[in-house]
């Protein structure tokens, strides 16, 4: 089997975003401080993104595992959620973003919900660039959920074909790529059907310290790798 040729821009980006609380800890912040200046970098990066081409960007905000994290945090971070869709969204929109939220609607306050279904809809025709917002996400639970959908439309037996065709937003590609920040090396569950042949990229960062230019390197850094897909 030939190797194939990596692509000089990715078509799909994941980032799993760690280290805003540590950030904030750093800074001598409270934690929402963290987990605002991760907003600001997140949007930065996502434009900087789509400029160079890239057609997909998954970002892992927040997981089904951290509704374990205290009443205060989650509060506050379903706060900022609500900020950012109520109002900080819009530039994305403006800048022909397509947004689109991928995981579990149960849990969600009903009032988020409603916004985020509401940003799905106004950017839906948009073609440039498309954000997946893994929101109350869990790559497992993702899984099952696929499988489950299988199992209620009357078949016995699921084939790969059966799971690929059924998991959140379907049509969303593999992840080609997949960076995480702050210098931690595991996947925690992130999107685990799609990342079945990505690259991995660890950063010695925290997420609130990413820059626009730091999407460069990490550009450079894929064209480097030779991807083999199971090849020699």
């Amino acid at each position: 089997m030939s190797e194939a040729v990596t692509q000089i821009i990715p078509t799909h980006l994941g980032f799993i975003l760690d280290g805003n609380r540590r950030w904030a800890k750093k800074h001598g912040l409270p934690t929402y401080e963290g987990h605002l200046a991760g907003y600001h970098a997140l949007k930065d990066v996502v434009l900087k993104a789509a400029d160079e081409g890239v057609k997909f960007v998954s970002i892992y905000v927040f997981s089904t595992e951290n509704w374990k994290r205290s009443e205060e945090e989650v509060s506050g971070l379903m706060g900022l959620a609500m900020r950012v869709f109520k109002s900080d969204i819009k530039e994305l929109l403006d800048n022909k973003i397509r947004v689109r939220v991928l995981g579990a609607r149960e849990g969600i306050p009903a009032k988020l919900l409603e916004v985020m279904e509401e940003t799905e809809e106004k950017s839906k025709g948009f073609d440039r660039t498309t954000v997946a917002l893994c929101f109350n996400y869990g790559g497992q639970h993702e899984i099952v959920d696929a499988a489950n959908a299988v199992i209620a439309s009357g078949k016995t037996e699921l084939t790969e074909a059966d799971i690929r065709e059924n998991l959140y937003e379907a049509d969303i590609p593999d992840i080609d790529m997949v960076v995480r920040t702050s210098g931690e090396a595991r996947i925690s569950n992130f999107m685990l059907w799609r990342v079945a042949y990505s690259e991995f990229y660890f950063i010695e960062k925290l997420w609130p310290d990413m820059r626009p230019s730091d999407v460069d390197d990490i550009l450079t850094e894929y064209k480097r790798r030779n991807r083999r897909f199971g090849g020699n």
